[in-house]
């Protein structure tokens, strides 16, 4: 059998895209912010994760072309040989101090900074529990590690527990619970102060994926543990910068000897490039403002709490969410995409989410919301809702 044969009997893509229900790959001709230039029409964007509105800070902006004009496009080589740059030094040091940790490691990408320091740090003999709705970084650096694989229910601390207990590791191995800090799609976040003594009591480690808690969560934005006031009690801290931080990669923080053994025995962090120096540049500018200017972060949660109150006031389904991360569950697969479409014709942008990508039944509308957001978009916004929710059903007339 030709190896290509299943790509010739791929059809899924091409109906979607001929019943006019295709919603990938949509094609933005603007810079990311709170409204968007597509097919020329000018849209609410409410599918982005720039969560503080910083990718068009004029101090953000600044530091990511100092950065270019001073070290280029690209560093050609990997971190461990050739790419090493002073400001990759810098970003370290300073992301390990921001979010209460000994030292950190900056990835390329989020994506490969889960694989690189799952891979690394799980071992043959190792036991990795993770939850069943983690980011799908983590399920394929699971993957890549040589460790046994147990998940537990969403949030369920019992589920936990049973979990571990079924690790039966030996003294030749340990485990390993990695957990999002705040879930990508449905907007909850991570009951760390409840799962931390049960952790313990099995002598497990535990890893957080901070990507859509960095800059959100904490009293200054640190993240998930220092939301629960328990930074001393996770032992690595993971962050990606193509969020909150308006530019690209990701890191990982925690004890020195540990980021020290991930730089040394990660083949995702040593077979890969190093950072681009304008990424670099954008990420330090971010962390300036995160520390200076907190009114971005004041801004996004009060722009967060005026639209859960009014969508739940309209009688919208949002789950469990807490955060930035806003969805509305329709369950319906179809209905989901229908609703996506009249959205986008009334000039709202938002992504619709099938399985895999959450539970079957549980289809929904992901919204999320920026600092840059105005009180009149959001007007705009809660309008079309309620229109089209009326519209499809989903509200009552």
């Amino acid at each position: 059998m030709d190896v290509f044969q299943k790509c010739r009997d791929y059809t899924e893509a091409d109906e979607a895209r001929a019943s006019g229900y295709y919603p990938y790959f949509q094609v933005i001709k603007s810079e990311s912010d709170s409204k968007v230039l597509l097919d020329g029409r000018e849209l609410v964007m409410l599918g982005s994760n720039n969560y503080l509105g910083l990718t068009t800070h004029p101090h953000v902006r600044e530091r990511a072309s100092d950065a270019l004009a001073k070290y280029g496009t690209s560093c050609t080589g990997s971190r461990l040989l050739n790419g090493n740059l002073d400001i990759h030094m810098e970003l370290e040091e300073r992301l390990a101090k921001f979010v209460g940790k000994e030292a950190a490691l900056v990835f390329s990408t989020g994506f490969g900074t889960n694989l690189g320091t799952i891979s690394a740090i799980a071992g043959r003999h190792d036991c990795i529990v993770i939850d069943k709705d983690d980011h799908a970084s983590i399920y394929d650096g699971c993957k890549l590690a040589y460790g046994k694989v147990t998940r537990f229910e969403h949030n369920n601390v019992a589920s936990l527990r049973s979990a571990l207990e079924s690790c039966n590791t030996n003294e030749h191995g340990g485990a390993l619970v990695v957990v999002d800090g705040v879930f990508s799609m449905e907007g909850d976040i991570a009951p760390l102060d409840e799962m931390i003594p049960i952790i313990k009591e099995y002598g497990a480690r535990l890893m957080v994926d901070d990507a859509h808690a960095s800059g959100v969560l904490g009293p200054r934005g640190e993240g998930t543990a220092a939301h629960f006031g328990v930074t001393d009690d996770v032992d690595l801290i993971m962050g990606t910068f193509s969020k909150s931080f308006a530019s690209l990669g990701g890191f990982i923080a925690g004890d020195a000897n540990v980021i020290d053994y991930i730089k040394h025995n990660s083949r995702p962090f040593i077979f890969s490039a190093a950072m681009a120096p304008p990424s670099v540049g954008a990420c330090l500018g971010a962390l300036d403002v995160m520390e200076s200017e907190p009114e971005h972060r004041e801004q996004l949660w009060k722009t967060v709490r005026r639209m859960q109150s009014e969508y739940r006031r309209l009688g919208f389904d949002l789950g469990t969410s807490e955060t930035p991360v806003i969805p509305i569950i329709l369950g319906d697969e179809m209905l989901v995409f229908a609703f996506w479409k009249r959205l986008l014709e009334e000039g709202v942008f938002v992504n619709p989410v099938r399985p895999p990508a959450v539970p079957a039944g549980r289809a929904l509308l992901r919204t999320s919301y920026m600092a840059t957001h105005t009180e009149e978009q959001m007007d705009f916004v809660l309008d079309a809702f309620e229109r089209i929710g009326r519209e499809f059903g989903v509200l009552s007339a």
